[in-house]
């Protein structure tokens, strides 16, 4: 397994979400998967998952891989026009931890540029153009940040820590989609979220819960 160097989040480091997409991607069996970013994932290194751990080539664990049971984690979804008007309010246009980011960086014309911005009752909402190759990986990543921005705060950024998800149905390319997300608690360090991805017709194609970890 092999992290593209495009497929980044912070700095020099894969996005948690296409990161785990490829990590679960390469697990034996069936179901919803859950991964846990052990360290941020490497770029362009050749990565091996034995025994449910993923590791680089000098051994050094980067990910743990697991059966993660039931994902009751779904997310209400909004029509299109209303993804639209909160990614317009989204903060990260204005400050954003980690600006390059595959999935939510406003610096990347070649990204998936999910743009997550609150909705009244403190959900994340934002529209997703399925891109021209469409894998498993890219639903997970598209389920990454949406609950990040949830919690996210100026001056307080957050890295993923954690994330099981299923995915039903990838959408075909060039969809117009929709994804939500949702802050469950906070405990100390530690967000809980959940997101979700919903294809045209309001079907629900994806859906995960994740932790992340204040820095």
């Amino acid at each position: 397994m092999r992290i593209e160097t495009r497929y980044n989040g912070p700095t020099g480091s894969g996005n948690g979400g296409w990161s785990a997409g490829i990590f679960a991607a390469g697990a034996d069996g069936s179901g919803p998967v859950e991964v846990t970013l052990r360290r941020p994932p490497p770029l362009d290194t050749e990565l091996t998952l034995v025994d449910g751990e993923v590791r680089d080539p000098a051994g050094e664990l980067v990910a743990e891989v697991r059966p993660a049971g039931v994902i009751d984690a779904v997310v209400p979804s909004v029509d299109l026009e209303t993804a639209v008007a909160a990614a317009a309010r989204y903060p990260g246009l204005v400050e954003h931890p980690f600006p390059s980011c595959y999935v939510c960086g406003p610096q990347r014309a070649d990204g998936l540029r999910i743009f997550p911005g609150r909705l009244p009752d403190g959900r994340t909402a934002a529209p997703f153009r399925a891109p021209a190759q469409v894998s498993a990986a890219t639903v997970w990543a598209a389920l990454d940040c949406p609950g990040g921005w949830a919690v996210l705060a100026p001056g307080r950024p957050y890295l993923l820590g954690r994330i099981a998800a299923e995915v039903a149905t990838l959408p075909e390319p060039g969809d117009e989609c929709v994804v939500t997300g949702a802050l469950l608690r906070v405990d100390g360090r530690k967000a809980l979220v959940h997101t979700s991805l919903y294809g045209p017709d309001g079907s629900l194609l994806g859906a995960a819960r994740a932790t992340w970890i204040a820095r």
